[in-house]
Parts: structure tokens; C-alpha cells; sequence
């Protein structure tokens, strides 16, 4: 009886001893999984109440870092809980639904901008903690994918973002400074924190395209343009439609092809010559380059231009100014002796391309003239322009905004305008209002035949403020002459009695131009020492090399005029094997700051200096400079003639098309049409994109005159000949 009780009893505290060791076990396993749960590295981070003891990041591409992940968890265990849990449900909706990212340097308003910042703005509550969860729980990754980006940005320029025409800063400088002093707070508004979102969305998406620029196992077979214009036909303005068959084939506004097009301009019916060279071709061109029956009917009425065997002329002594360009020039200087031609005026703009002489003289005094040519003229003067290697575009003046910057030209100049400056609320003034200096010059030269119009213009100027200089009617031109001056500053503006036009909103942006429409508001003149347009530049040519105070990173702008003068001293003068002598139109189609331009100025070219409209906007500087230039989107057809360039240049252009253009086979096919025969084009990129690139040439029958690569990249020359299929 002893013995059996006391073998219950050993195993009573056995059963006892198992079971507290098992308890024991269970309690370190719940203290071990409560541990991995709630360990600040392996932990999601989730959205705090303040963040005001966290630093801002350096830059908005920037990853938040660990520390800082780690320093965000100080919440409640149950609000940790529920949070992670709504946001990794948000998180999935996010990767269901998606969200617009916002193209950078947008140039258009109106209502699609409207509805796209409002619709950003009501996904805002929906995706911000989905997108702090999603950015801490993809730190890893990014870091490593950033690592083998950085080179690449380190050459390529970094987007701005424009919000409702707003810019935020040039290369985002600006940004990177408001945010490493700590002066922009993520939550302080809606606006940057939608902006915020849009950059890192705008990130990813870049990272998701993957595939090449060109299709390196495609062949391409062409066929020629048959359209309405033949050989001068230019997409955008030239419109095949029944409407245009029965109202003309030339729009009054850019109106573009739903898909670009992917044909081969044909050359005149008589052939292609080599154009005449610079400067022989400032007194004559080979009449079949630009000939045509309209113009033929034009030289009829006007002796400033005549046919004498193979070439189209232009007499030194017969001009649109009777009395010749030299005493109209000379009389300007009489009425306003602070026109100084070549020292203070540099840049200027003549509306109308009609006589060419007024931009030849004015080259000699080395102003360099840019020449608006209206597309609504048959007669094609701009082409015969071009041909003669005077700076010139073509355009639409009717609703839309030029597209330029604001406050950029030295003077406007419209000779013998019959342009009814009055109408439609004076829209086309204002328009010249916008994109001239303040302090600039309005040299309108006319025969009004009528007292109502000249009244009219005459009101309209007073109601913008514009002083009259001088007003003469030369007795020799029969030709009257007014020349106005844009105010300095606002002062004036608020003296008015009438307020009409209204002065415009002052989230505005006068810079804005790309399928902008015109306004009919006045801009103000800009006073803050980060703006441009506060002080007239330096005379020329000082003011080329010259960085004002509202340039964001003067080190940039300058590095950029020595590096490419290098190059171009080095390697493209002697290397690539491109007689100097035959150019004369040059285009840089991705330009920056404008030191390509700057380091040919001594070949006596001119450089059209595009600056794509999704690019940081440098064009301003690129006036300042004493440069000319313009705003362009690559995705359409350039605005100008077929054969109008001798020597395209594209720096680490195409690279940047990826995330943009449906069809980059068209850009080459627009490259092929402005460009002449025997024009050359120059390609710097990587060697991913050069190799295709080559092929397509070769199968436009292009003479590759030159390739080099190393580190992956290379640079293509080549040259246009004149076959055609």
C-alpha cells in the first residue's frame, strides 16, 4: 500500500513538471513571436500623427532612409495593427486602380489641367499612407536601382514640374534648396504633397519601361508624302481634309496628324541643287530650291527680288523701304538714340518675313534677327528666307501663344504691317507685350490708310501702357514710322483709370506657351531678383558670356559653355569630317544652356536652340545670353519647311523619348524632311540606341560618315543624300 502510494504521488510531480514546462515553453515562444512582431528593423512602417521631428529628405527622388523608418514607430501596438492593415488593403486598390503621373514642364492650361490636379487632389487621402507604406516596404530595391541609375542622371537633366503653370524650379534646384533648409514641411499643403507623389510616381514609371527607344530587329520600307502641298508640305499646318479642300489646305492654328507621319517628303519637280554658301546666299539662291508659281506671280510686283538665269537675286539697292534698309535703319537710330543696333539690341523678332534686307542689315551690326513667318502666306517667303540662311520659323499668330518665353526680345519689329493689331481685344499686341523685354522696343512701320484704325491702335497702346518714342513719316519711304516703349516697372499699370485689359492672375504663368491660348490680360512686369527680365543684359557681345543673379546654377550654365566649346574645338571642327564652309542653319534639337551655339558663334552659323517642352525651361537664359531659340514637343513635326537645316545636332536625344513618344521612328523621318541634301546630322547617345539608329539611316540610304563608342557610348555622323523613292 506504501509503495503504490508513493508511485502516485512520483507520478503526480512528474505530471506536474511536465506541465510547467510546457508552460515555460509556451510563454518563451509567445515572448520570441512578440518579439520578431513587434521589432522596430523588421517592422512596416506605418503613418504618424506629426512629423515634426523628422529631417527633410535631400531631394524628392531621394529614399527615406532605415533610421528614419525606425524612428517612426512609436505608436500604440493596436494602432499599429489597423493601420497596417488599412494601408496594405489601400495598397492593393493602388496597384488595381493606378495614378496619373504629372509631366514635367507642362506648357498647356485650361480645363485638362484643371481636371487633372483635381482628381490628383481627391486621390490624395486615398494614396498618401499607401504610398509612405509602399515607399518604406520598397526601400531595398529602389536604393539598389538608384545606385545603377545615378550615373545616368548624373548626365541627363533632371525634369521640372509645372503645376497649373506654375514652375517649380529650374533642374530642381529649388526644390533640393527648400528642402535641405528645411523650409517646406510635408504636410504644409496639399499642392507640394501632391507634387511630391506625382515625382516618385513619375519614377517608378520610368523604371517599369524597360524596352529600346528603336525595335532593333525591325525593317522599314518607304514610300513619298502624296499630299496637297507636294514638296513644302509641313504636317502640322498643312491638313488633308475635306474641310481644308474646301477652305484651303493651311490651317490658322497647329493642327497636328493623329499619328505622325512616316513618309518621305518629295524634292521640288526640277531637283534639289546644293544650296548657294554663306554669305554668297545674302544676294542669291538657286531659283529651283524655292521656286514656284505663286512666288513667280509675287516677283512681279516687287523689285526686291528677281529672276536672272538659275537664281533667284536680291539687289542691294531695291528694298520694301524705298530709300533702301540702310536709311530706314539709320532713321531709327535718329528717333530713338538709345537704339543702339548691336550693343543694346541683340535679339529681335520681325513679324511677317516679308523683305528679308531688313534681317540681312541688321546682321551686319551683328543683331541677329529671328523672322516670323506667317503660314498663312502661299507665296512661302520664309522658305526663300531660309534658303538665303537667315534665322526663321513658321508659325500661327491668330489665338495661340508664340512660343517663346516672356520678356525675351530686345525689340519687335513689323515692317509695312497690315496686321489688325485692334482686333479681337487686342490679343495679338498683348501677345507681343508678353514676349517683349520690358523696356523694349515696338518699331511699327505703316500706310494707315484709315483714321479708325490708326485710333484704335492708338488706344489700345495707352491702355498697356506702351510710351510713344517717335512717330516721323520719312519723306523718302512715304512710310510711317512709331516706335513704342514697354514700361519697367508696374508703376504705371496702377495709374490707369481704366483697367482694361485687366492685369492678369498672378498664377499666371507668362511663360507658359506650348497650345497656350492667347490672353487678354496684361502680365506684370517682374521685380523679384529671381525672376528674369528685372535688368536689361549686358551689351553684346559681354552679355554672352554673362550669368545673371536669377539663374538658379550659374556652375551648370558655365561648366556647360566649356565643355561644349572643348568639343566643339576638339572634335567637331577637325574630327568628324563636315566642311564648315556649306553650314550655315544649324539646329540643336535638346539645348540646354546654349553653350553648342555659344562655341559655333565664331563659324559665322546661327543655331536654332529647341528646348523640348518637358525639359527644364533654360530658354530664357538662352535669350539672355543673346541667343535665339524655341519651345518645341518632339512628339509632333517641327514648324518649318522641308529642307531648311544644313547640320541637326541631337545630345543624348533620343534617351530621353522613352517615357514620351508613341512612334520615335517619326523623329527621324521629321529629321530626313527639314534637313537639306547633303545636310548632316550629329548623334550622341548610348550605344543601345545608336545601333538602330544606324540602321534606320542606312535604310533612308544616309551616308554613315562616322561612329565611335566607349562605356556605351558613342556618336553617329552622318549625311542625307539625295535619293529619294
Amino acid at each position: 500500500m506504501a509503495l503504490a502510494r508513493f508511485g502516485r504521488q512520483v507520478k503526480r510531480q512528474h505530471g506536474v513538471c511536465v506541465k510547467m514546462t510546457a508552460v515555460a515553453i509556451l510563454g518563451l515562444c509567445f515572448i520570441f513571436v512578440w518579439s520578431m512582431f513587434s521589432s522596430p528593423s523588421n517592422s512596416v512602417t506605418v503613418q504618424r500623427e506629426s512629423f515634426d521631428d523628422i529631417a527633410e529628405p535631400v531631394a524628392s527622388s531621394t529614399m527615406v532612409s532605415k533610421s528614419k523608418g525606425k524612428d517612426i514607430e512609436k505608436h500604440d501596438a493596436n494602432d499599429n495593427k489597423k493601420k497596417v492593415e488599412s494601408s496594405l488593403k489601400e495598397k492593393d486598390e493602388k496597384k488595381v486602380n493606378g495614378s496619373l503621373p504629372l509631366p514635367a514642364h507642362e506648357h498647356k492650361s485650361g480645363k485638362k489641367n484643371e481636371k487633372h490636379v483635381s482628381k490628383r487632389k481627391k486621390d490624395k487621402v486615398k494614396s498618401k499612407l499607401s504610398n509612405k507604406v509602399s515607399k518604406e516596404n520598397q526601400e531595398n530595391q529602389e536604393q539598389e536601382d538608384s545606385q545603377g541609375e545615378e550615373a545616368e542622371k548624373e548626365n541627363e537633366d533632371e525634369e521640372e514640374v509645372v503645376v497649373d503653370d506654375k514652375e517649380e524650379g529650374l533642374d530642381g534646384e529649388s526644390e533640393e534648396k527648400g528642402e535641405m533648409e528645411g523650409d517646406a514641411d510635408v504636410d504644409e499643403s496639399v499642392d507640394q504633397e501632391t507634387q511630391e507623389m506625382a515625382e516618385n510616381e513619375n519614377e517608378g514609371k520610368k523604371r517599369k519601361i524597360k524596352g529600346p527607344v528603336f525595335d532593333p530587329k525591325a525593317h522599314y520600307s518607304w514610300k513619298q508624302c502624296s499630299t496637297r502641298s507636294k514638296h513644302n508640305y509641313i504636317p502640322c499646318i498643312d491638313v488633308e481634309s475635306g474641310f481644308t479642300r474646301l477652305h484651303g489646305y493651311r490651317h490658322r492654328e497647329r493642327t497636328c496628324p493623329k499619328a505622325p507621319p512616316k513618309c518621305l517628303v518629295p524634292l521640288p519637280h526640277d531637283g534639289y541643287d546644293s544650296p548657294v554658301h554663306w554669305p554668297e546666299s545674302k544676294l542669291k539662291v538657286l531659283y529651283k530650291n524655292v521656286g514656284h508659281p505663286k512666288l513667280a506671280a509675287y516677283m512681279k510686283n516687287h523689285n526686291w527680288l528677281i529672276k536672272s538665269g538659275e537664281y533667284l537675286m536680291f539687289p542691294q539697292n531695291q528694298s520694301e523701304f524705298k530709300g533702301g534698309v540702310v536709311h530706314y535703319l539709320e532713321s531709327i537710330e535718329e528717333m530713338v538714340p538709345d537704339i543702339e543696333w548691336g550693343k543694346n539690341i541683340r535679339v529681335v523678332l520681325d513679324v511677317g518675313c516679308s523683305d528679308s534686307s531688313f534681317v540681312a542689315s541688321l546682321l551686319d551690326k551683328d543683331v541677329l534677327t529671328l523672322s516670323l513667318g506667317l503660314k498663312d502666306d502661299l507665296v512661302d517667303l520664309a522658305q526663300v528666307s531660309l534658303e538665303r540662311g537667315f534665322a526663321t520659323f513658321v508659325s500661327p499668330f491668330a489665338r495661340r501663344r508664340l512660343p517663346f518665353p516672356s520678356g525675351v526680345f530686345d525689340a519687335i519689329h513689323c515692317g509695312r504691317c497690315t496686321i489688325p493689331w485692334h482686333a479681337h481685344e487686342g490679343k495679338l499686341l498683348l501677345e507681343i507685350n508678353r514676349i517683349l523685354r520690358p523696356g523694349g522696343y515696338f518699331i511699327l512701320s505703316t500706310k494707315h490708310d484709315s483714321i479708325e484704325e490708326e485710333n484704335a491702335m492708338n488706344a489700345l497702346t495707352s491702355s498697356i501702357c506702351w510710351n510713344i518714342l517717335a512717330h516721323k513719316t520719312d519723306d523718302v519711304s512715304e512710310v510711317g514710322v512709331k516706335i513704342y516703349q514697354k514700361p519697367e516697372s508696374n508703376d504705371i499699370y496702377v495709374l490707369r483709370r481704366r483697367r482694361n485689359p485687366p492685369l492678369c492672375k498672378e498664377n499666371e504663368n507668362p511663360d507658359a506657351s506650348w497650345y497656350v491660348p492667347m490672353k487678354t490680360c496684361l502680365h506684370t512686369v517682374p521685380s523679384a531678383i529671381e525672376q528674369h527680365g528685372t535688368e536689361w543684359p549686358e551689351e553684346w557681345p559681354k552679355r554672352l558670356e554673362t550669368y545673371p543673379d536669377w539663374l538658379n546654377n550659374k556652375e551648370k550654365a558655365i561648366d556647360d559653355t566649356k565643355h561644349w566649346k572643348d568639343i566643339v574645338d576638339k572634335s567637331y571642327l577637325t574630327g568628324l569630317g563636315i566642311n564648315w564652309s556649306t553650314i550655315r542653319n544649324v539646329m540643336d534639337m535638346k539645348a540646354i544652356y546654349g553653350g553648342f551655339a555659344a562655341a559655333l558663334l565664331q563659324q559665322k552659323i546661327w543655331v536654332m536652340n529647341v528646348v523640348p517642352v518637358h525639359a527644364p525651361d533654360t530658354l530664357p537664359f538662352i535669350f539672355e545670353r543673346g541667343l535665339v531659340g524655341i519651345y518645341h514637343d518632339w512628339c509632333e513635326p517641327f514648324g518649318t519647311y522641308p529642307r531648311s537645316y544644313d547640320l541637326l545636332h541631337a545630345d543624348h536625344f533620343f534617351s530621353r523619348l522613352k517615357n514620351r513618344c508613341k512612334h520615335p521612328v517619326s523623329i527621324v523621318v521629321e529629321m530626313d524632311r527639314i534637313l537639306r541634301p547633303g545636310g548632316w546630322v550629329v548623334v550622341r547617345d548610348k550605344v543601345e540606341i545608336l545601333d538602330p539608329l544606324e540602321a534606320i539611316l542606312r535604310s533612308l540610304r544616309w551616308e554613315i560618315r562616322m561612329t565611335y563608342s566607349q562605356n556605351k557610348e558613342g556618336i553617329i555622323c552622318a549625311q542625307k543624300t539625295i535619293w529619294r523613292p
